[in-house]
């Protein structure tokens, strides 16, 4: 049974300060991961990167995160949620200082890397700990002012980056972290309730299958990365490439047999479910891969300063923030299948559209059209993938469904980071400039068309046009991709539960 010592209330003081310190932590790493994007062209000016550089500026994050993330829920229902989320947010704080102060591209590239580790640890205790400290029947809302508020930190997260860059330093979108991390520690401590899953008697956490997880990432990662530039007859590649194999085919032999694995290969058995991961892998890889390029072709290529690119693209979470739940409610009338699938096909229809965004374009006439587009393909594709993740799985693996979602989401994002500009034509050395960019850009942007769309085809190919009534209340508001639920324990809703459709 969890054990937590003792129970919050919503709208009382100790319950606005768990809400506090869990939101604040969610949003630091949500935060993080908007703003190095825009932060990406300067950084490689000031330290001489490469595309490959700032690549690996993103893909050294998440390969950490998207490894580990699993094992960090685990590690908090064995050994204290709070105490995980407390290590986490000092491990993403003390990431945070390094990256600030980075002489190099290498130690940038490393301390991008632990700050995945702390990531890892904080973001799937952070709701958990609300879900763990409130009253049952204030669980809903509490979810819901944890979803709604760190909607918002995603809103300010473009606009707070640019700005950081444009009049301060890249380095200071770093070194924000650290008061905000020390405010998250202090209430932390004072003010959450400690609580744990006391019926793991005899359960361990799968380190083994952590970090094999994390060598075949980085091995895949490292290989997508470099081999266009170094070719297989590099040594590097060559290791890599062994690296891969070997990490990844660990990772599922440890799975498979392991008593307490973070990732139960069975959960994989309802078509349903598969689908539904594999089109979540074709939307969020395309987004993620997209969205990468979108900042540093808006700023090189077409002159953006780094404020007006994070700007460019706040429509889309403004109209996440507005019409999720009333997406989440048409999914429940007419069942998730025709989003699923209608969603990806207006996202496709954005990233297509973005071909039009050329040297010279005009905001309101070629960026703005597909933004809108994929903004409202993208909320109506969030709520149903969230409804159908849950509702494919066995009660007592909705935790760990969550949670996969969750790590599906991120992988695709590291791949897609990895393989889409080589395939574009943008991958390797200095990153090219005037037509050379431009092309490669509309190459980028319909490869990730052509990706978004075939996710729209495996949801109609996959999952039914309706789902059971009781899952249907699932995910109005909180989407398990995006959010960072938790990711444990396989006896409990952690992760996207029932009272959502109360927030």
């Amino acid at each position: 049974m969890d054990q937590t010592k003792e129970v919050v209330r919503y709208g009382t003081p100790p319950g606005r300060w768990v809400i506090l310190s869990a939101v604040l932590g969610s949003a630091v790493v949500f935060l993080d991961s908007t703003v190095v994007n825009i932060a990406l062209p300067v950084i490689g000016e000031d330290l001489g990167m490469g595309f490959s550089g700032l690549q690996w500026t993103v893909t050294g994050y998440l390969v950490t995160l998207s490894a580990l993330i699993l094992l960090g829920g685990g590690l908090g229902d064995l050994y204290g949620r709070r105490r995980i989320f407390v290590i986490g947010t000092a491990g993403f704080a003390a990431a945070s200082l390094l990256c600030g102060i980075a002489p190099n591209e290498q130690f940038l590239i490393a301390a991008r890397a632990l700050q995945g580790v702390g990531g890892a640890l904080l973001t799937p205790a952070s709701l958990a700990i609300i879900q763990s400290a409130f009253h049952p029947e204030d669980r809903g809302r509490a979810i819901g002012a944890w979803s709604g508020l760190g909607g918002v930190a995603g809103a300010i997260g473009p606009f707070l980056g640019g700005w950081l860059v444009d009049f301060i330093s890249w380095r200071a979108i770093f070194f924000i972290n650290l008061p905000l991390c020390a405010v998250v520690i202090y209430v932390a401590q004072r003010h959450i309730p400690e609580s744990a899953d006391e019926t793991r008697t005899g359960w361990h956490p799968d380190i083994a299958g952590g970090l094999s997880a994390a060598v075949g990432l980085s091995g895949l990662t490292y290989l997508l990365t470099e081999i266009r530039s170094k070719g297989w007859a590099s040594t590097d590649v060559q290791i890599a490439a062994v690296l891969c194999v070997v990490g990844l085919a660990a990772f599922i032999a440890i799975e498979k047999w392991d008593r307490h694995p973070m990732l139960p290969l069975g959960i994989f058995s309802s078509l349903t479910f598969t689908g539904a991961n594999i089109a979540t892998f074709a939307v969020y890889g395309a987004m993620g891969g997209f969205f990468f390029l979108f900042s540093v072709y808006l700023q090189e290529g077409l002159g953006y300063s780094p404020l007006e690119a994070g700007v460019a693209g706040l429509p889309i979470t403004l109209i996440l923030l507005i019409q999720s739940a009333r997406a989440g409610r048409i999914a429940q009338l007419i069942g998730p299948r025709i989003p699923m699938t209608a969603g990806p096909f207006l996202m496709a229809a954005g990233l297509f559209l973005a071909r039009r965004i050329v040297p010279g374009g005009d905001y309101v006439t070629d960026v703005l059209p597909s933004v809108l587009f994929f903004a409202v393909g993208l909320v109506h594709t969030v709520a149903p993938l969230t409804t159908t993740v849950l509702a494919a799985t066995d009660q007592r693996h909705i935790g760990v469904a969550s949670g996969v979602n969750n790590a599906v989401a991120r992988a695709a994002s590291l791949v897609a980071v990895a393989v889409l500009p080589p395939l574009a034509g943008l991958g390797g050395g200095a990153l090219p400039q005037g037509a050379a960019l431009a092309d490669g850009f509309s190459r980028a942007a319909t490869i990730a068309a052509v990706v978004t769309a075939a996710g729209g085809v495996v949801a109609w190919l996959t999952v039914p046009m309706r789902m059971p009534v009781e899952a249907e209340a699932l995910g109005e508001e909180h989407h398990c991709a995006v959010g960072g639920p938790p990711m444990r324990p396989a006896t409990e809703r952690y992760g996207c539960p029932e009272e959502d459709a109360a927030a």
